[in-house]
């Protein structure tokens, strides 16, 4: 397995609100952990939600002694969930606050994927296709055949989310698995790369770029910036079965 993950501020922000997290080694009983989430809120608020978030999944899973990947990951954004909404309660500078999340892990040759919000992750092949499914205004009016897809990308109300991490009492999660096969390459992003590059943007450059995820990575926030970059930026990137491949 390879991976790297970075954020940036991007073109038009004061303050970086997205907040990864990548661990090729195990936390907890899951053999991998990579998290990207996407703050919302006032002054620092959208900062601390996507940090915290993270920390408390972190922390969820490293204590559970569950062995199902998807149980795990249900209990850890449900506790994280439940402590945002503590904290955006108890202090009036972070009311307000909540956050996206997408969680995977990949467990021999499947990967299991959660997410809340409109953070993405996309399973690159010969083609890209994205895995989750955005919990947001703009999306749901896709489905309901009201707008197309390309109008919707540049829809007015596409920042407007349905479901995050820390707004309710109870948080909606959705959950998908997908087997591994060799080659495939992992992309977790928040809205500020997925708004800014289509799809087959993206394809292109992790597909004839270098196989140096990093400069992958930094790639793809440079066209996000070229682009406009409207909003933070969030990379993850993930060649699962990288070492079976070579043998390593």
């Amino acid at each position: 397995m390879k991976s790297c993950c970075v954020t940036d501020v991007g073109q038009k922000r004061m303050m970086n609100q997205d907040f990864v997290y990548a661990s090729e080694e195990p936390v907890g009983n899951l053999p991998n952990l990579f998290v990207v989430a996407d703050g919302m809120g006032g002054h620092r608020a959208g900062d601390f939600a996507s940090r915290y978030t993270v920390e408390i999944i972190q922390k969820s899973i490293r204590a559970n002694r569950e062995r199902n990947p998807i149980k795990i990951i249900r209990m850890a954004i449900e506790t994280a969930n439940m402590k945002v909404l503590e904290k955006a309660n108890s202090d009036e500078n972070l009311a307000g606050m909540g956050t996206t999340v997408v969680v995977a892990t990949v467990v021999e040759n499947y990967i299991y994927v959660a997410n809340v919000g409109d953070s993405r992750l996309y399973l690159i092949r010969d083609e890209i296709q994205q895995i989750t499914r955005d919990h947001s205004l703009v999306e749901e009016m896709v489905r309901m055949g009201e707008i197309n897809r390309e109008q919707a990308r540049n829809h007015p109300d596409k920042n407007i989310i349905t479901r995050a991490v820390g707004v309710r009492s109870r948080v909606s999660i959705d959950f998908f698995d997908m087997k591994l096969e060799k080659d495939d390459t992992v992309l977790m992003c928040s809205d500020g790369l997925s708004n800014m590059l289509e799809d087959e943007e993206i394809k292109e450059i992790i597909r004839t770029g270098s196989h140096d995820l990093p400069e992958i990575a930094l790639q793809l926030i440079g066209r996000a910036n070229q682009n406009g970059g409207r909003d933070n930026i969030a990379v993850v990137l993930i060649e699962p079965l990288a070492c079976e491949v070579e043998g390593c």
